[in-house]
C-alpha cells in the first residue's frame, strides 16, 4: 500500500470513530488533518462546528472547510458556501457563497447544484436567473437529489425558469416522494388529493408531517386541519 493511500483509508475509520468516539479520534484526526488530507480537514471542520469531542467553534471549524476546499473537496466548498451564506463563523457573504457554490457545483456534487440553484432563483449574491437556476435544479435531480427534484416539479408545473408542462411535474414529485423529501411528499399527496385519492394522499402527508421541518409544518398543519376530508384532518388533529 502506498504511503499517499494510507491517510485516506485513516480518514475512513476515523469517521466512524467520530460518530461513536469522538474524542478517541481527534489527535489522529488533527495529525492527518495537517499533513494536509482535505478529507481529514474536512471532518475536522465538522467535528469542530458541532462540538464532538472537542469546544464547538464555528470560526475554527470555517477555516478547516477552507482548507479542504482549498484542497479540491467538492463537500468541504459546499460546507463552506453554507457558512458564508448563513453567517456561521463567517458574515454573511451571499456573493462568496455563490462562488463556492458554483466551485462545488462543477464537481457536480448535488447539493452544490441546489444551493447555487437556490440563489438563482433568488437573487441572492447573484443576479436572479430562474431559467440557470431550473437547469441546476434539473442536474441535481438527475443526480438524485429528493429536493431538486421536487422542484423541478414545481418549476415545470408553474413554468418557472422553463416553458409550463403540469403534465410532466407528478412524476418528480412522485420520484421526490419516494425519495424522501418531505415537501415532495406534500406536492405528492397534494395530486392524489385533487385526484381523490384521499387515502394515499394521507399515507405521504403522515411521512410528511414525520420529517417535515418546523417552518413548513408550521405551513403545512393549518391547511390539513382546514381539509374537508376527516381523515385528512385527523392527522393534525
Amino acid at each position: 500500500m502506498s504511503e499517499a493511500a494510507s491517510p485516506a483509508l485513516d480518514v475512513a475509520k476515523l469517521a466512524d470513530q467520530l460518530r461513536h468516539a469522538p474524542a478517541a479520534a481527534l489527535a489522529t484526526l488533527e495529525t492527518t488533518a495537517q499533513r494536509g488530507d482535505p478529507q481529514a480537514q474536512f471532518l475536522l471542520g465538522q467535528a469542530r462546528m458541532e462540538g464532538r469531542g472537542i469546544a464547538s467553534d464555528a470560526a475554527a471549524a470555517v477555516l478547516w472547510f477552507e482548507r479542504a476546499a482549498n484542497g479540491g473537496l467538492a463537500i468541504a466548498m459546499n460546507m463552506l458556501g453554507r457558512c458564508h451564506e448563513l453567517g456561521t463563523g463567517t458574515p454573511i457573504n451571499p456573493a462568496l457563497a455563490a462562488v463556492w457554490y458554483r466551485k462545488a457545483a462543477d464537481a457536480e456534487l448535488d447539493w452544490g447544484l441546489y444551493n447555487l440553484a437556490n440563489l438563482l432563483a433568488t437573487g441572492r449574491g447573484v443576479a436572479r436567473d430562474e431559467r440557470a437556476a431550473f437547469a441546476l435544479y434539473l442536474r441535481a435531480a438527475r443526480l438524485g437529489h429528493a429536493k431538486s427534484m421536487n422542484l423541478v416539479g414545481r418549476c415545470l408545473e408553474d413554468g418557472i425558469g422553463v416553458d409550463a408542462d403540469p403534465a410532466a411535474a407528478p412524476a418528480w414529485y412522485l420520484r421526490s416522494a419516494e425519495a424522501g423529501d418531505f415537501r415532495g411528499q406534500a406536492s405528492h399527496a397534494s395530486l392524489l388529493l385533487a385526484a381523490g385519492d384521499i387515502d394515499g394522499a394521507a399515507h405521504w402527508l403522515r411521512r410528511a408531517l414525520a420529517h417535515g421541518s418546523p417552518s413548513f409544518l408550521a405551513q403545512l398543519r393549518p391547511t390539513l386541519a382546514d381539509s374537508p376530508h376527516p381523515s385528512i384532518r385527523a392527522l393534525v388533529a
